[in-house]
């Protein structure tokens, strides 16, 4: 009789805790849940649920360079208003942390660049008493938040990439509102404005580094698909994505990214996820579990993480955890 040691040259393990890394088509008994297990590679992306923040909200910023456990969430708006939270929270992949250190300014809607101990919170709209555009920028070391050089032009909306110490931050609602605003690079210690994006917008998913960064959907005074890329120098208008949306999240590098939820026309929320490749979008046939718009994400194509937001018109704290297509993921062996 044909056995699977006699096919793979090895007996079925017996483990305490599944392998990590996992392999195509391994496979090993649990003997802590009492179960044999294998490894199966997904065909699609997925969502999974994470733990909560500790401070529900939307229009938050994030460390997009961070990964699905090792994330930071700062500011916000709690209740989908003018009021503005400057809470910072830690993801380690299982739980948020609350740092007893806030943004000095609270703000929602502002940039994010940087890791988890390393970060920036750029511009934004702060207040009360009277909430207006920012050109404030914060450095986040791990601990505490201090001020750094202001971008050129106060915004709102913008759109943050790249780590603490060399960045892009472009797009954004001007001060007069609707007025051209310019991309700006920092290099580590100034801001410099560089050439603006081809379809102002402001609401934009995006994702990458200083020099090769890709701007994705937005609002033009309607939900947009445009999708830019940018060289370092100028950006190229490319691919659009499949469904025009705004204040959706992304995060990735220029090459391999990925765009979920957001706001699409007429003004709904959507599940709807996808996929560059660095050519063209691809619908991942699986989107959210809970339609979303102005959440924070953070990671890579293949695990990430997209967290608060606002849910019809009610700030949430769930997390919804991104393991991508082509990722070996444990299933339970059953039998029917």
């Amino acid at each position: 009789m044909t056995t699977y040691k006699g096919i793979n040259g090895f007996a079925v393990q017996s483990v305490a805790t599944d392998p990590s890394p996992l392999d195509e088509g391994q496979v090993w008994y649990n003997n802590a849940t009492y179960a044999f297990k294998l490894a199966s590679v997904t065909t699609a992306g997925t969502f999974a649920a994470g733990g909560n923040l500790n401070t529900a909200r939307s229009s938050l910023a994030s460390a997009g360079t961070g990964t699905q456990t090792s994330s930071l969430a700062f500011g916000g708006t709690p209740n989908n208003s003018n009021t503005n939270t400057g809470a910072t929270e830690s993801y380690n992949g299982t739980s948020w942390t609350s740092s007893p250190n806030s943004l000095s300014t609270a703000r929602q809607t502002s940039g994010g660049a940087g890791t988890q101990t390393a970060a920036l919170c750029i511009a934004g709209y702060d207040g009360p008493p009277a909430p207006t555009q920012s050109a404030a920028v914060e450095s986040w070391n791990g601990t505490s938040w201090s001020p750094s050089p202001n971008v050129n032009t106060k915004r709102l909306g913008g759109t943050g990439s790249g780590i603490q110490t060399s960045a892009l931050f472009f797009g954004g609602f001007d001060d007069p509102p609707g007025a051209p605003v310019a991309t700006e690079s920092w290099n580590g210690s100034s801001w410099t404005s560089v050439n603006s994006l081809n379809t102002g917008r402001f609401f934009i998913a995006g994702f990458g580094t200083q020099t090769a960064t890709i701007a994705a959907g937005g609002d033009t005074g309607i939900q947009t698909a445009a999708t830019e890329s940018w060289n370092g120098t100028s950006w190229t208008t490319v691919s659009s994505l499949n469904t025009a949306r705004k204040t959706a999240s992304g995060f990735g590098i220029q090459t391999l990214g990925v765009v979920i939820g957001g706001n699409e026309p007429p003004d709904t929320q959507t599940t709807a996820t996808e996929l560059w490749n660095g050519t063209s979008w691809t619908s991942n046939p699986t989107g959210l579990a809970t339609a979303r718009q102005g959440a924070g994400g953070a990671g890579t194509q293949t695990a990430g993480i997209n967290f608060g937001g606002l849910v019809s018109t009610s700030t949430t704290a769930a997390t919804e955890e991104w393991t991508g297509p082509g990722v070996a993921q444990t299933k339970t062996i059953t039998t029917s």
